[in-house]
């Protein structure tokens, strides 16, 4: 995805060149892909495994984080920075927004009667994922532009993205 680049205006804060609203959608769009992978990737392996909810969901969580970082990783990699740099900004910028997506995600699955027992191919499986993933990514978005507006969050990965001098 593009980002929207914008510089700091005080320490903790960020000039934001348009709408704040425009910049957190994109951050938590950003945030929601790398979930959306690692959470499909890890229950399409859980369920192909015959494993429990627990063990699933434990194996979807940590592939949404995977995704998630490498997502925000990928850009800085390829700006130059090194592994270690990247993945200290990637953790400082999804974090958050990682975990509240992932706990909204799965206790809504967990929630939904016979979501996590359903085939991947079922319209029950694919709605309750589709549904939990929404409403991860509504419920992500006010942190996002929260952390934002206060130059955290996804703008720390912001930062790093314009040419490195």
């Amino acid at each position: 995805m593009d980002h929207v680049h914008h510089s700091a205006q005080a320490p903790g804060r960020l000039a934001v060149p348009g709408s704040l609203n425009r910049i957190a959608l994109l951050a938590t769009l950003h945030c929601l892909t790398g979930c959306a992978l690692g959470e499909v990737a890890g229950l399409a392996i859980g369920t192909a495994l015959s494993w429990g909810n627990f063990a699933t969901i434990a194996l979807a969580v940590g592939l949404a984080f995977l995704f998630g970082y490498a997502l925000a990783m990928v850009p800085l990699l390829r700006g130059g920075y090194r592994f270690a740099t990247a993945a200290r900004v990637a953790l400082a910028a999804d974090t958050a927004s990682i975990t509240v997506m992932e706990i909204v995600d799965n206790l809504l699955m967990l929630a939904i009667p016979g979501a996590m027992d359903a085939p991947l191919n079922s319209p029950l499986f694919l709605g309750s994922l589709a549904l939990a993933l929404g409403a991860a990514g509504v419920v992500a978005f006010p942190l996002n532009r929260w952390l934002i507006a206060r130059g955290r969050g996804h703008a720390v990965a912001h930062r790093h993205h314009s040419p490195r001098r």
